[in-house]
């Protein structure tokens, strides 16, 4: 009796002991191998040949892999509800198309690979959702753009990211510095031109960049650079140590990347591609003394200007340097003048002022400023009132006199050619133009013997019209050049260079001989032809004047013939006038009278007057008809 109650109390417990009953799995895609014996579950279909996401995947899976197949898009049905899923392979497929919160459910991901398909762009919502992605992968597409938020869901989190083999020209790299947590960054073969400074200074766990065959020719300092010692290889380097790839890019080998070449590190395949000494040459190879930069020369500037209140400036500078100058313009009243609603900034050292006012008169100061130093040029701006009306219809033949502005030259144009050909900035006494024509010029220069090991020299110059700047390379033992081919009545800024051998460093070096300002002779001016205007006005008024002289004599001819013939129509017989009384000329008798016949008509080539006299006997009492 004792055993019933023990029984009655482990009733309810035997249904709890039992094992719970597993939900159904759905059935395993067509061509697909899945593992749902153990977990964790498992879809596997490469090279399945599939067009598509399959819909009946198992929500369950922890791992889903599609490559190797033809996958064109990913909608956002085809991944919904896959909360477990670890990691997923879209690879070498060919999506073109990923939709908006298409991996939005996949919160656990932390493998991504979209590697080898043709997406060319990603966007801000493509990735939404990734909260605890680890590994990305988008190697081998065709991606040229990339959103400044694409990677604002998993960037506390990433750890990979490979971007290499992409058509990539910029980069968001305000958001790339975000990676906190990333430790190997792709960035190879793509198109990248340049990285700002800075750029990789909060990637604190990185240890592999790889920007290997971009376009880069230089790489800014960066404190992490600075921090760990840099390697070529992976293979044994320390935990500590950041292995940093830049081979393949056309680097420019001057002070700007002496910092790299002092950092420790292994010899690797990167070489210098300029400047000429240094190209070809590897670039750990190459000492520090040889990594040098050069000031910059101002080549050109805008003679002085005048213009009238009101209407635009355009003031030009330009300057050469290793590296290339950048440069500033500073107005009369010392300010520092950019992009604003009057003036314009160009990179190219343009400065346009698109209204101005009596006030911005004065002398503004170019600064062309590298690594290696500044140089100062100034530009003077008169601003006056309009100028006087110029006819502009002329077409002399004679050449233009002194100060006599072209007739299809702007007045305020003409009058700053002629004021630079006048007051142009001073010419160096070492080099001197002489004898220059409409298209050549005589340059002149004296013999520089406190420059030893002389090379050669070399002549820069270019003209008013134009940024292009012409060089020419002159023989050691040559004082004198004729240039040629140059263009008539436009002004011209030279300077002359010694290119020698620097005795403390041993390399290839240059040092300004002097600087030259001189115009070409105005060539003669053709005769204007007459304006379009004026042409097609004489165009119509003698097409007029012939069609209405044609209608004149036309009228005069009609008048001419209707007078001819005796005001009858040419092509109608004149009428006769009715007889009264027919004499006869056989008998003289009186009878009656006989009504005429219609006279035929003529030919018409014997139409005539005809006049016939018939001698008639008066008729009277006397006279009688004379029988038979």
């Amino acid at each position: 009796m004792a055993i019933l109650p023990l029984l009655l109390c482990l009733l309810p417990l035997a249904p709890a002991s039992s094992p719970p009953q597993s939900a159904t799995p759905s059935p395993c895609p067509r061509r697909c191998r899945c593992q749902t014996q153990s977990l964790p579950l498992s879809v596997l279909c490469p090279g399945a040949g599939l067009l598509f996401v399959p819909p009946s995947l198992d929500r369950r899976a922890a791992e889903l892999r599609l490559a190797d197949n033809f996958i064109a898009s990913v909608r956002r049905r085809d991944l919904a509800n896959m909360t477990g899923l670890l990691h997923l392979s879209l690879s070498r497929n060919t999506i073109r198309h990923v939709a908006a919160g298409a991996f939005a459910d996949l919160r656990a991901l932390r493998a991504l690979h979209l590697d080898g398909n043709r997406l060319t762009s990603l966007g801000e919502g493509q990735l939404r959702g990734l909260v605890n992605l680890r590994h990305l992968i988008l190697s081998n597409n065709q991606l040229a753009a990339l959103a400044a938020g694409a990677l604002d869901d998993c960037a506390e989190t990433l750890e990979d990211l490979d971007l290499s083999y992409n058509n990539l020209e910029q980069l968001p790299w305000e958001a790339l510095g975000r990676l906190g947590n990333v430790n190997t960054l792709g960035l190879d073969h793509n198109l990248l031109a340049s990285v700002p400074a800075g750029a990789f200074s909060r990637l604190h766990k990185l240890a592999r960049l790889d920007m290997t065959s971009n376009r880069l020719t230089t790489i800014p300092p960066d404190p992490l650079f600075s921090r760990l010692p840099l390697l070529a290889r992976p293979r044994g380097s320390p935990a500590s140590a950041l292995v940093l790839a830049f081979g393949g890019n056309p680097l420019h080998c001057n002070c700007e990347l002496v910092w790299l070449r002092r950092l420790a590190r292994e010899d690797d395949l990167e070489a210098c591609a300029s400047p000429p000494a240094l190209g070809g040459r590897y670039f750990w190879a190459v000492g520090e003394e040889e990594f040098v930069c050069e000031p910059p020369v101002v080549t050109h500037r805008s003679p002085p200007l005048a213009v009238p209140a009101g209407r635009p400036a355009a003031l030009r500078c330009r300057a050469v340097g290793d590296p290339e100058p950048r440069v500033r313009w500073v107005s009369p009243q010392g300010r520092l003048l950019g992009n604003s609603s009057r003036a314009r900034a160009f990179p190219n050292g343009t400065l346009e002022l698109l209204v101005t006012e009596p006030g911005d008169g004065g002398i503004f100061t170019c600064i062309a400023a590298n690594a290696a130093g500044e140089a100062t040029a100034a530009v003077e701006l008169t601003v006056g009132p309009p100028p006087p009306p110029q006819l502009a219809n002329s077409t002399s033949c004679d050449p233009p006199r002194d100060g006599d502005p072209d007739a299809l030259t702007p007045p305020s144009a003409a009058s700053a050619s002629a004021k630079a050909v006048d007051t142009g900035p001073p010419t160096d006494r070492g080099v001197q133009v002489t004898e220059h024509g409409a298209t050549a010029a005589l340059v002149q220069w004296p013999d520089q013997q406190p420059i030893p090991g002389i090379r050669m020299y070399q002549i820069q110059y270019n003209s008013s019209a134009d940024d292009i700047l012409v060089y020419r390379m002159i023989p050691a033992d040559s004082r004198s050049f004729l240039l040629t081919d140059l263009a008539s009545g436009r002004a011209y800024d030279l300077c002359v260079l010694a290119v020698y051998e620097d005795s403390a460093t041993g390399l290839t070096a240059t040092r300004p001989v002097g600087c030259a300002h001189f115009s070409t002779e105005p060539a003669l001016r053709p005769c204007g032809a007459p304006h379009a205007p004026f042409l097609g006005g004489t165009m119509i008024i003698a097409l007029g004047g012939v069609i209405v002289a044609s209608v004149l004599v036309f009228i005069f001819v009609l008048l001419m013939r209707y007078k001819v013939h005796g005001g009858q129509p040419p092509g109608k017989a004149k009428t006769p006038a009715p007889v009264s009384s027919v004499c006869s000329q056989t008998n003289g008798a009186l009878g009656p009278t006989p009504t005429p016949a219609p006279p035929a008509p003529e030919p018409a080539a014997l139409r005539a007057h005809t006049v016939v006299q018939l001698d008639c006997e008066p008729w009277g009492p006397g006279h009688e008809p004379v029988g038979p």
